[in-house]
């Protein structure tokens, strides 16, 4: 490596990158460990799920938990409406689901859905008989590929991949709601370059990238002036379930123990 572009290399210590829990990046914020962002572009036009209610990150993209179903294995009169759709005993067997162990957004989906219908909804899901995957993308595999009918989670800008591949994958978005789930991004206080920091934060943050996300990653954005490709559905036009990140921060344990009793793993 040149001395020039070790000179000019971003230290990845410049910024709290996409990834982390909202509660996290809170905690993070807490202990000192970021700085308030600055200079974004338009943050006070964000919707308030994407920004944290003290200024100190914005969600750069969020996916919506949903259904998704193989049309070859599901037809047209069979497609689960809802989220109480999936209890029908006729899916024993046919569904998978992905684990709040291992994924975040599974997490906060089972959250949201606590708050919704109680833990009793998770109860009786799991007498239908659940696959058990991990992050919450392999449930798209395991639905394109036949091995399961309908996934019961999982993030729907995957989903949307995979449909634009050319697999057999559609999506059900529950008009009783959809998790919602926001990657933060924030800047840490010992960040040594912090004004690289800022400009990097700026570019991720502008229209033209924010709006890369939406076409090519199928993701959403907060950004107001981002449209959405004509087969996806605008946030707007969906119900948010909402979790708050602190309580899922603090019942994270909980989560992940009360999944296990149910679906023994």
């Amino acid at each position: 490596m040149s001395r020039r572009s070790e000179r000019t290399r971003i230290d990845p210590r410049a910024l709290r990158l996409p990834g982390v829990r909202a509660g996290r990046a809170r905690g993070g914020r807490e202990e000192g460990r970021q700085g308030r962002l600055v200079h974004v572009p338009g943050p006070a036009e964000f919707p308030a799920g994407f920004k944290d209610r003290d200024g100190y990150y914005y969600g750069l993209r969020a996916t919506v938990n949903v259904i998704a179903y193989n049309t070859k294995l599901v037809s047209a009169g069979e497609v689960p409406k809802g989220w109480k759709d999936l209890l029908d005993p006729k899916w024993k067997g046919k569904l998978v689901t992905a684990h709040p162990g291992y994924s975040g957004v599974i997490a906060t989906h089972v959250l949201a859905l606590v708050h919704l219908h109680g833990w009793d909804y998770f109860k009786q899901l799991a007498q239908n008989r659940l696959m058990l995957v991990q992050s919450a993308v392999d449930p798209a595999g395991v639905v394109a590929s036949g091995e399961r009918s309908v996934a019961v989670n999982g993030g729907d800008y995957y989903y949307y991949q995979m449909k634009k591949k050319g697999n057999p994958i559609e999506v059900v978005y529950p008009k009783e709601g959809v998790p919602l789930v926001v990657s933060p991004t924030a800047i840490a206080s010992f960040a040594p370059h912090p004004n690289a920091a800022k400009l990097f934060t700026d570019f991720t943050f502008s229209r033209e990238l924010q709006q890369v996300m939406a076409d090519s990653e199928g993701l959403y954005t907060g950004h107001p002036e981002v449209k959405y490709p004509s087969d996806k559905p605008k946030l707007s036009e969906l119900k948010l379930l909402t979790v708050d990140a602190e309580e899922l921060e603090k019942r994270n344990e909980e989560i992940k123990n009360r999944f296990i009793e149910f679906f023994g793993a």
